[in-house]
């Protein structure tokens, strides 16, 4: 059984009684969660991006590598340095699991969370039986960095200011040396994030993308499929994602409401786009 039509489009429901579904493939960030009316859903939390721990093929070992220089633990012997990032990872996903423990509350428009195309979930907002959101116990504790998809919460918090909120707390985790940040190699971080930044671009200049034939329907596409476009990077692409809860893209000109398209940008994307009429309502999607 499915959950639907309960809410309308881009509508945040509040349902409570959740409760985790263990499985070998679940990290801190998104994992598999079975809802009172007995359907199941893999849930990508809003706002907090948790290092890789289950690395399978070059999409994951590439976007460890990214967390790697995020956190600035990327020196030293590689083999070293990502088993300690894969360490942080199992440790996300051990906390998670302890925190969830007991039964909690999602809050969710069932707004597709596909990373990977070949995967589906759902983004929502977990809150834990002691009233906690669990994006910010991560970030706070230094087991994820603010990154991400977010939006408005169930409260009427905008999806900027929840975004602050996850920053903020970031910053303190860092300056306190929590989690992940102990290992922070501080006279490298600003190298490691621009050598990031520098490979990323060279690879795409390099190789190109390859665009899904079809094109891309920024109303359905995964993160991934966003990030083939031209000029269009993880960011973006989720800025992308982040828009849809205003409203589907009704045309091209729709994405200049995105933050980092302007008018230029629009037109090396224009080949590339397709537009299809949303579903009419929210249907959450099984994961494997």
């Amino acid at each position: 059984m499915v959950l639907r039509g309960l809410a309308a489009e881009g509508e945040v429901q509040s349902i409570s009684g959740c409760v985790l579904v263990p499985t070998e493939w679940a990290d801190g960030d998104s994992f598999r969660v079975r809802f009172p009316d007995g359907s199941e859903h893999t849930v990508r939390i809003y706002g907090a991006d948790c290092l890789e721990w289950h690395v399978a093929d070059d999409t994951d070992a590439r976007r460890l590598r990214a967390q790697r220089r995020y956190f600035g633990i990327a020196g030293g012997v590689s083999a070293e340095s990502i088993a300690t990032a894969r360490g942080f990872g199992e440790a996300a996903a051990l906390r998670t699991r302890e925190l969830l423990a007991k039964p909690f509350t999602v809050g969710t428009s069932f707004a597709d969370g596909r990373g990977d195309s070949r995967y589906q979930r759902i983004y929502g907002f977990v809150t834990t039986a002691d009233g906690e959101d669990l994006s910010s116990v991560l970030v706070r504790e230094g087991l994820a960095r603010a990154f991400g998809v977010a939006r408005a919460m169930p409260d009427g918090t905008s999806a900027q200011e929840y975004r602050k909120r996850l920053e903020d707390l970031e910053l303190t985790a860092a300056t306190a040396r929590r989690g992940v940040w102990k290992k922070t190699d501080w006279a490298r971080l600003s190298a490691d994030r621009e050598a990031e930044r520098q490979e990323e671009k060279e690879i795409a200049e390099m190789l190109g993308k390859s665009i899904p034939a079809g094109g891309v329907d920024p109303n359905v596409a995964s993160r991934d499929e966003l990030m083939s476009l031209p000029g269009i990077g993880e960011v973006i692409a989720g800025r992308i994602i982040e828009a849809r809860a205003d409203g589907p893209y009704q045309s091209a000109e729709d994405l200049l409401r995105v933050k980092g398209i302007s008018s230029k940008s629009l037109q090396a994307l224009l080949p590339n786009l397709r537009f299809t009429k949303p579903a009419a309502d929210n249907e959450a999607r099984k994961a494997p």
